[in-house]
């Protein structure tokens, strides 16, 4: 297949190395376009930078893979999925694949997520996508960081030590799967952070009802407020996405883009009249 690999922690994060490479060996055509700088949390935005009207790329190396194409894009991961469908990087892709993110996009919360917008903007487009994101921060760790420069340095700093190599495996075997899937298919696929040899398998999931953590209001001022992120305190669900990670599992969830309810009903009187 022709495979697009992006993600939303920017071009230079370490996931979507792994992830090109095991894609790559597989013998699959490549290439790697993401945004040139951090864009967690822009879910399926459509935002760019231009200059003069023209949306510059940067052509980047991709480490361990010489001869496979790379762009830094001034982009969101969701407009990059539209570029690569309307042959921005070379020819149509057949795939999105998207990550490795680091921290999970488990539960409800991955409406907000850049990583599985790419996902999803590209099934919009009629390609199929694979989002896949490591389990590389507890809700203890995310608590005790308040963002910034503070939670930019405590996920930096244990890169190295991430298993990034095994949820790019994990990603790869599932291809087979997504290729014969119809147009249009999403799978979200979530990792814990341990050697392929301690994961207890791979479990189909449902999406939990809430993220692994939420934001609270950690200080209100006039004319400012300051945010923090908590834990949660709701029961995990069981067969959901966020329990069975707990319990050490990777997980997959298919996954479809926003979509009309034609079972929803006005109820009598509220529909107005014209």
């Amino acid at each position: 297949m022709r495979i697009l690999i992006t993600n939303d922690d920017g071009i230079a994060a370490p996931g979507i190395r792994h992830l090109a490479r095991a894609v790559h060996a597989l013998g699959h055509d490549v290439v790697v376009a993401a945004p040139g700088a951090e864009a967690s949390g822009s879910s399926a935005a459509l935002t760019a930078v231009t200059e003069d009207g023209r949306l510059m790329l940067d052509t980047v190396a991709v480490d361990g893979l010489p001869g496979v194409p790379g762009f830094g894009v001034k982009a969101s991961p969701g407009y990059i999925a539209v570029l690569a469908g309307l042959g921005a990087f070379g020819d149509r892709p057949d795939a999105v694949l998207s990550g490795i993110n680091r921290g999970a996009n488990a539960g409800h919360a991955i409406l907000h997520s850049g990583t599985v917008g790419a996902a999803l903007t590209a099934a919009n487009h009629g390609m199929r996508a694979l989002a896949v994101s490591l389990d590389v921060l507890s809700p203890a760790e995310a608590s005790s960081a308040s963002g910034g420069a503070a939670f930019t340095a405590l996920i930096e700093a244990a890169d190295n030590a991430r298993h990034w190599a095994g949820a790019a495996d994990l990603a790869a075997r599932l291809l087979s799967w997504l290729a014969a899937a119809p147009p249009g298919t999403v799978l979200n696929l979530n990792v814990p952070d341990r050697p392929a040899d301690v994961l207890r398998g791979l479990r189909r999931a449902t999406l939990a009802p809430f993220g692994q953590v939420q934001m609270a209001i950690a200080e209100h001022g006039k004319g400012y407020v300051r945010t923090s992120i908590e834990e949660r305190g709701e029961r995990l669900v069981p067969g959901s996405d966020i329990a069975l990670l707990a319990e050490g599992y990777a997980t997959v969830t298919a996954v479809t883009p926003p979509t009309a309810n034609p079972g929803l009903e006005p109820p009598p009187g509220a529909w107005p009249e014209l």
